[in-house]
């Protein structure tokens, strides 16, 4: 590991590497978004050139995409792949239960998605991003344009019978104009200070008109590997054996 790395970039680094070794010749990997994410990419783009990796990657942003081709490593789409072997992405928060928030980066829907079609689902992160509560990062939810602004009242509406302690809704902005994702919509950050039950927020803001996706990854989530800046690594699983790891994707059936 290169001693020019930051703290930070040296943990994320190491999560990365770690997680890499879990992908095998012949796979069809979903690929992650940001910073730690793309530490993933870089490191297989490496095992391709020095060992020919085989390996067909799905990426779930245009970022993704092309990093991984300016690696070398082959892309399809989800329409192409159907199934994926692996997952392996970062996260904004996660707690015990490996339970996530995820799309700071603003790829949520992508990541959902592709997070669900795979056998199973790795996070890499670094040692800050572990809280015993999900809530203090702000929670993206990705909405229409269309009526973008009842949207966000009634999500602060109903809020307010949840249990979390904050109820803002903010829309996220880039160079003074509305974020917009790869698939043309915008999303509201939820300021919630605490998020009491992530399960029961997650199906809920899910019913909100004019909501595409919210940033809450449960259940979803297989293992956690977590980096430090001193390169070492701890590995959380959530499941002890393959029976286990396949009831955890709920929708791992569809791919027979």
């Amino acid at each position: 590991m290169s001693d020019d790395l930051s703290p930070a970039e040296a943990a994320k680094s190491a999560a990365a590497l770690k997680a890499s070794e879990y992908v095998k010749n012949g796979m069809k990997v979903g690929l992650g978004t940001g910073s730690t994410a793309a530490w993933l990419v870089k490191h297989l783009g490496e095992r391709k050139r020095t060992e020919g990796l085989d390996i067909v990657g799905v990426p779930t942003s245009t970022r993704t995409a092309e990093q991984a081709r300016e690696e070398g490593i082959p892309i399809t789409t989800l329409n192409e792949a159907k199934w994926l072997d692996l997952t392996i992405d970062g996260a904004d928060e996660y707690d015990a239960d490996l339970a996530l928030i995820k799309g700071g980066g603003g790829a949520l829907l992508q990541e959902k998605i592709v997070a669900t079609a795979s056998d199973r689902m790795i996070v890499i992160a670094d040692e800050t991003k572990f809280v015993p509560q999900l809530g203090a990062f702000p929670l993206p939810v990705e909405v229409l344009g269309f009526g973008m602004h009842t949207t966000q009242l009634l999500l602060e509406e109903m809020l307010e019978g949840l249990d979390v302690t904050g109820t803002k809704a903010v829309p996220r902005m880039t160079d003074g104009q509305l974020f917009v994702t790869d698939e043309g919509n915008h999303i509201l950050d939820l300021h919630l200070g605490r998020i009491g039950n992530p399960r029961q927020l997650s199906l809920v803001l899910n019913q909100v008109p004019g909501v595409v996706e919210n940033g809450l990854f449960v259940d979803i989530c297989d293992i956690c590997i977590t980096g430090h800046s001193d390169g070492r690594i701890e590995v959380r699983d959530a499941t002890s054996d393959d029976a286990e790891a396949s009831e955890r994707n709920v929708f791992a059936d569809l791919a027979d």
